[in-house]
């Protein structure tokens, strides 16, 4: 399977405030497709507007149907989701996919082929008994946050947020590094601006994604495929290299520090203001006491607000802050959340980011 990333989608979820979340569940359990169903219902201001044992009716119905979020099962018999994947987001434009995985080793393969060919994010899928009122809490928050996608607001954020960047981009420093926070619809676009960077771009390049801890290395191998450079997990003591990226693990924030000549890792477990783990804060923050402004800082589509501290303390101390425009953003909940505090230096899809992050490094471009 081709786990090449489609092209970033622009979207026009303009809604009515009043008007429900519109929800499909595909599923070939009938078990789960009941529990999904019963979720949604009793939560008020979302509707069920389909469910189905299959990707090929749900194909076939979705040419009539007005969505904003599927819950989409990948491991189905039949056309697969992965399979189906690229003809829902072709079919619904403006709906959102949230994969619904298993905690398999072929469940994360498939799971992160999904995130970067365009689905937004991911909700394990629980053993029997797990559905309890946390994972229907977490359900419900996914699914509000694709789903109501404030776009009759940014459009206006982002031109205040865009006056304000094009202040701050007149005198950057020189990058030493390249420092990438993301959460929902982030793998996406991440690999979109990965693939625009030429073999001639060398810097370090750091990762911050939430996601589970046991999809990190099948992440890390993704990026290295979109990116043509070594990607690994980072541990204790990793030491950053040009012409590779280094992730954060699922179970530790990445902080960057200098030993003697060199830039390492540490990690830290410490709670973050964001509540994330891994958190963007604690590594923008760590790059601003040791890199000064000497760093570009990039923040994806995302869920919440983590990033905004650290990207504070960066841009106070020089450094370029790239955000990801509204209208390819998945959630415009991280990149807008430093957008509207002023920070950014540029709001653009990630292909123009990339674009960007080759200018201010100072290095020749594809040829």
């Amino acid at each position: 399977m081709d786990a090449r990333p489609s092209q970033l989608r622009k979207t026009s979820r303009i809604k009515d405030s009043n008007s429900p979340i519109r929800v499909m569940i595909v599923d070939d359990s009938l078990t789960v497709r009941t529990i999904f169903s019963r979720m949604v219902e009793d939560e008020g201001g979302m509707e069920i507007v389909g469910t189905f044992s299959n990707a090929e009716r749900a194909l076939v119905k979705l040419r009539d149907l007005d969505v904003d979020v599927i819950l989409l099962d990948l491991e189905m018999p039949g056309m697969g989701g992965l399979e189906a994947l690229p003809k829902i987001l072709t079919t619904a434009e403006n709906a959102q996919v949230l994969v619904v995985s298993s905690l398999t080793q072929d469940g994360a393969e498939h799971t992160l082929s999904a995130l970067s060919m365009g689905a937004a994010d991911t909700m394990l899928k629980p053993r029997p008994g797990g559905f309890d009122n946390i994972y229907r809490a977490s359900l419900l928050e996914k699914i509000r946050a694709l789903g109501t996608q404030d776009c009759e607001t940014q459009p206006a954020a982002s031109d205040t947020a865009r006056t304000s960047a094009r202040t701050r981009a007149r005198s950057p420093k020189d990058p030493e590094l390249v420092a990438v926070g993301a959460s929902t619809g982030g793998i996406h676009a991440l690999n979109a601006m990965l693939r625009c960077l030429p073999p001639s771009f060398d810097l370090p390049i750091v990762v911050t994604q939430h996601l589970p801890g046991s999809f990190m290395p099948v992440f890390a191998r993704q990026l290295e495929v979109a990116s043509a450079r070594r990607s690994v997990v980072a541990s204790q003591g990793s030491e950053l290299r040009r012409g590779e990226i280094l992730i954060a693990p699922g179970d530790g924030h990445l902080s960057v520090v200098r030993k003697g000549e060199r830039l390492v890792v540490e990690l830290s477990s410490n709670p973050a203001s964001s509540g994330c783990m891994p958190s963007v804060d604690p590594m923008l923050s760590s790059i601003a006491e040791t890199l000064g402004g000497h760093a570009i800082a990039v923040i994806l589509s995302g869920m919440g607000r983590d990033g905004v501290e650290g990207a504070g303390r960066l841009a106070e101390a020089g450094g370029s802050i790239l955000v990801q425009d509204a209208e390819t953003s998945a959630v415009w909940g991280m990149p807008g959340s430093v957008a509207k505090a002023g920070l950014a230096s540029a709001i653009e899809p990630p292909e123009k980011i990339a674009e960007m992050i080759v200018s201010l490094a100072r290095v020749p471009a594809w040829k």
